[in-house]
């Protein structure tokens, strides 16, 4: 074989393995059962959980999805330019919602205490715990930043990253509530699947 199209055909070859490695899907998450899959309308969102930075925030996660508590709930905040709130097993729940009610509920657990890291920053993808004024009243209710916030760093408990999926949060219908919202259709602990 004349040398050019060995050449080409070895170029050819490292690029379809680079693709293969570089290009991580679904089943690819590092830790399943620390990354958790919402299944949104327009497709699945990844998160990788962060249990070194939030142990008790990461299992109460856990602990509802796995009770499907978090299945059929609305996005009943969404800001442009900055985060998407849903979580509200109490009033935001396809099956029973209260659109009026919507962000102010919680789950039947207890609230639990804030879990502040220096080393996590609220950029894009970043999941944060909501919470109402006092620091360790968080619960079930979470949110996905559209972009970067520091003036949250060190005020809401971190608990994870969006790894995959972020085109479709970024679909999720704005307002407070919106009129049509999204809603979160199942979300499970991938190690589960």
């Amino acid at each position: 074989m004349p040398m050019n199209i060995l050449r080409r055909l070895a170029a050819g070859l490292c690029a379809a393995a680079l693709a293969l490695t570089a290009a991580p899907g679904p089943a690819a998450a590092a830790d399943p059962e620390n990354t958790l899959v919402i299944e949104l309308e327009s497709g699945p969102v990844l998160i990788e959980m962060l249990p070194d930075l939030a142990p008790r925030h990461v299992e109460r996660i856990k602990t509802l999805a796995r009770a499907g508590a978090y299945d059929g709930v609305i996005f009943h905040r969404v800001i442009e330019g900055f985060m998407a709130q849903t979580g509200d097993v109490r009033y935001g729940r396809a099956d029973r919602l209260d659109l009026r009610r919507a962000g102010m509920g919680g789950s039947d657990l207890p609230n639990l205490p804030a879990e502040f890291s220096n080393i996590a920053a609220f950029e894009r993808g970043a999941v944060g715990m909501a919470r109402g004024r006092d620091p360790d009243s968080a619960n079930s209710q979470f949110f996905i930043m559209f972009r970067a916030a520091p003036h949250l760093n060190g005020q809401y408990t971190l608990w994870g990253r969006v790894i995959s999926g972020m085109e479709h949060v970024d679909r999720i219908a704005r307002g407070e509530p919106p009129r049509n919202p999204d809603r979160m259709l199942r979300v499970y602990v991938q190690a589960d699947r």
